[in-house]
């Protein structure tokens, strides 16, 4: 077939639209298409954290993103039904780490809008709305990337097997538009609350503006079908809320997967987002693996198609990335156990565990797995952090989509390499680590570091 374009990437959801918005930073011809001519009107993540905001600068586009997202200090907690704190998550307030808040909020429809606009700046990018791909041989691409969900067509091109990480528990959601001027509303908690009740598991988000969303877990006895009523919803957050202080924006029932498939390529064919991993929403990192994955693999598509490296660094997508999501979703479904317990024996052992006090966690900082690194333990394949330079510049703004050097100032004076050297950058990193200098990739995944 004639390629027509560099590639062709089937949904333009917010991965699709992220890495196109990547790939055409890149200068790669794209075509994205979509069944859809508009964005799905209503809400469904709601959450990113720090490394995806980087993501989003590397795009161009954080600072129109952050506009229009909330930055959240407060974390989360976990609370038995007495209202004690056995669980939290830890909060960041200010710049974190990759050089952003730690923790956004954020209206789904409002960012895919972002995302989409981002796309007119490039003119070798094509954007195919209320277009419906029935075979993945309409698709005249020199490599295709399914980013089309769990119900994906390039997936089942590819053939890929899933695995099935133990989680499938039904869930209603409602998305509710608070009245500024409720009391009631304006007492909720800001930070996100999991409240851990045996006889009705839970979660209320601080969403964005007069957004809230609960998430009430189905029990024994429930009708899906009524659940989402009004009459039925609202008497299940009485303690909180009742009609007079919110309107009702969706209610659905959902079922929280927690799955990822064995092979996210077959030759040309690719996947992203969803159509290779289902993660339970208890961390919030649902959305966030499709952007890494965007991340990982735009850098590595430019490679081969603008600088001639081997096809076969196709093959380090999956090798890294899936051990990387996997250990996210894992957390997600230990922190579904804690909320989810009903059985009166697993609660109680739940609560011993808790007896010695309140427990913390944050985001996992995970390593990726094999392949485009070096085969040595952390820091190696790990992302590096993102500091202010002495100009005032962010790390990412100088390096582009490059590999970079940080390291030592007398180590990288006499190096030519067609790396970015930054001298002098991440020396409190590095020092920590007792290295001299780190490689990093254009996703800022460290290749090695030198000793």
């Amino acid at each position: 077939m004639q390629a027509r374009s560099d590639v062709a990437i089937v949904g333009c959801g917010p991965v699709g639209a992220l890495l196109a918005n990547l790939l055409g930073q890149a200068g790669l011809t794209v075509d994205i298409y979509d069944r859809e001519h508009e964005v799905h009107a209503l809400p469904r993540a709601v959450h990113f954290d720090g490394e995806v905001m980087r993501i989003f600068q590397a795009a161009g586009l954080a600072d129109r993103i952050a506009g229009a997202c909330r930055p959240s200090p407060y974390g989360a907690r976990f609370e038995d039904p007495s209202g004690r704190t056995i669980l939290v998550r830890q909060g960041t307030d200010g710049p974190g780490p990759q050089g952003w808040s730690g923790s956004w909020y954020f209206h789904q429809p409002l960012l895919e809008e972002i995302l989409r606009d981002g796309l007119t700046r490039f003119t070798s990018i094509q954007v195919h709305l209320g277009r419906e791909i029935g075979s993945i041989d309409e698709l005249a691409a020199r490599f295709v990337v399914g980013c089309d969900g769990a119900r994906s067509l390039v997936r089942r091109a590819i053939g890929s097997r899933q695995v099935d990480l133990g989680m499938h528990q039904p869930w209603l959601v409602v998305d509710l538009l608070c009245d500024p001027d409720s009391p009631r509303a304006q007492a909720l908690p800001l930070h996100s609350l999991q409240f851990c009740d045996p006889a009705r598991p839970m979660t209320l988000v601080n969403v964005n503006g007069r957004r809230r969303r609960w998430e009430i877990m189905l029990m024994p006895g429930d009708d899906p079908e009524r659940l989402t009523e009004p009459a039925i919803f609202w008497p299940m957050i009485a303690r909180w809320l009742g009609p007079e202080d919110a309107r009702i924006e969706r209610a659905a029932v959902y079922t929280f997967h927690s799955v990822v498939q064995e092979g996210w390529r077959k030759g040309r064919l690719l996947l992203a987002g969803d159509a290779c991993h289902q993660t339970p929403p208890f961390l919030g990192q649902g959305m966030c693996a499709g952007m890494r994955d965007a991340s990982n693999l735009a850098w590595k598509l430019a490679a081969i198609i603008k600088d001639g490296a081997s096809d076969a660094l196709l093959d380090t997508y999956e090798s890294e990335r899936r051990p990387h999501v996997t250990e996210f979703i894992e957390l997600a479904v230990r922190l579904g156990a804690v909320i989810q317990a009903t059985d009166p024996a697993v609660v109680a052992e739940r609560d011993r565990r808790f007896t010695a006090g309140t427990e913390t966690f944050d985001f996992p900082q995970s390593q990726l797995g094999p392949g485009c690194r070096a085969d040595a333990p952390p820091p190696a394949g790990m992302i590096f952090p993102q500091p202010r330079l002495d100009d005032g510049r962010l790390m990412d703004e100088a390096i582009g989509q490059r590999f970079a050097i940080v390291g030592e100032t007398a180590l990288l004076t006499h190096l030519r390499p067609d790396a970015v050297l930054l001298p002098g950058v991440g020396s409190e990193w590095l020092a920590r680590h007792g290295a001299r200098a780190a490689l990093l990739r254009p996703d800022r995944y460290i290749f090695d570091v030198a000793r």
